[in-house]
């Protein structure tokens, strides 16, 4: 014969369950409290009776109770997780969490306020811990933020200072290629040329991240006052100059005139043949073209290979990045990055696309103003 299962004791379910149990009269005094509150506030269950219910919150939870839980009682009859502090004999408080609901009789008339209350010390710890590490957070923002800011305004002083002892450089340098020199006099003296160069142009760079990063972009002047063709030419043959055992190869076919900074188009220019110069194979070609289609201007270089892989080229047009690089062409890292500012400045893009047989990036800009466009 099965035995019948134990029947549960009510009276010792209500007065002992792991959680508080009060009831308030509609005048907001305690008719009845179980043993577990009783215990947690330290007082006799039979203390309890007749207080008002602010005699065992906080300060905050009595402000919590009329703000919050009475008015939302008064208007939807009950209540669910609302956080309050009740407060034990010798005034410590205890964080809970609080559901409530009316008791109300046949006619609708206010009988009893009945509470449940949940001790929350740990939640409210892990709370706390949220909110405290939010503002963590914030503030190590907020400071690498500001570091950002100085570093990028010290690259622009530093930029700015550097120009005026280079160009009293090369106006030496050139002073000295004029006098007759010897044969190795005249070699010292078109490597320091060269070395002058690249550390203008490493200045300039400079530059232009402090004035896109703090500026909100790179300036550019458009206008279509002079033809374009020319300043490509020229890059052209400056990029064979600096690297004459390097192929080159140019197609330009520039329906003029092009809206456009001619300056900031030569420097692009330069900025994707450097690191095609720097990343591509020696023995192929690099080619650039320089095309209209329709109102489209498009600049594109390339070059030979090992195809870049997918992480590196996520990453190309970020400031700073380099890819494995001879010692010799190691640079800041800023081609790219300028180059890809450029295009943005002229409302372009500048895109990549990378195989076994070259690499290829692209420009692609309106020619027209951006009215006519």
């Amino acid at each position: 014969m099965s035995s019948a299962p134990p029947s549960e004791d009510l009276e010792d379910l209500y007065e002992t369950a792991p959680c508080g149990y009060v009831s308030l009269s509609p005048d907001g005094r305690i008719v009845k409290a179980n043993r577990t509150i009783a215990a947690w506030l330290a007082w006799a269950p039979d203390d309890l009776v007749g207080k008002r219910v602010h005699d065992i919150l906080g300060f905050g939870g009595q402000i919590a109770f009329e703000t919050h839980l009475a008015p939302l009682l008064r208007m939807q009859g009950h209540v669910h997780e609302i956080a309050l502090d009740l407060l034990k004999a010798d005034g410590e408080k205890i964080p809970t969490i609080a559901n409530a609901a009316e008791k109300r009789d046949a006619e609708g008339r206010h009988l009893f306020t009945r509470l449940t209350l949940f001790k929350a010390v740990d939640r409210r710890t892990y709370e706390r811990s949220l909110v405290e590490a939010r503002a963590r957070a914030e503030a190590e923002a907020e400071a690498q933020r500001e570091a950002a800011v100085l570093r990028e305004q010290f690259l622009a002083v530093l930029g700015h200072d550097i120009r005026n002892p280079l160009a009293a450089l090369d106006a030496g340098v050139r002073l000295l290629g004029k006098e007759a020199l010897s044969d190795s006099g005249r070699t010292i003296v078109r490597e320091m040329a060269g070395s002058i160069e690249r550390a203008s142009a490493l200045v300039d760079n400079l530059l232009d991240l402090a004035r896109g990063r703090l500026g909100g972009g790179l300036p550019v002047g458009r206008d279509a006052d002079a033809p374009l063709t020319p300043v490509i030419e020229q890059v052209v043959a400056e990029v064979r100059r600096i690297d004459p055992d390097r192929q080159v190869e140019a197609r330009i076919a520039v329906e003029e005139p092009v809206y456009c900074d001619r300056g900031r188009i030569a420097q692009l220019a330069t900025n994707l043949l450097s690191n095609a110069l720097t990343h591509g194979a020696a023995d192929v070609p690099i080619r650039l073209e320089a095309v209209t289609e329709g109102s489209d201007f498009i600049l594109s270089v390339s070059n030979g290979g090992a195809p870049i892989p997918d992480d590196v080229r996520e990453r190309l047009f970020q400031p700073f990045f380099r890819g494995a690089t001879r010692a010799s062409r190691n640079g800041l890292g800023l081609g790219l990055y300028i180059a890809s500012e450029i295009a943005k400045a002229h409302g372009g893009t500048l895109d990549v696309r990378s195989t076994a047989e070259e690499t290829r990036f692209t420009f692609r800009m309106d020619k027209r103003p951006p009215d006519a466009a």
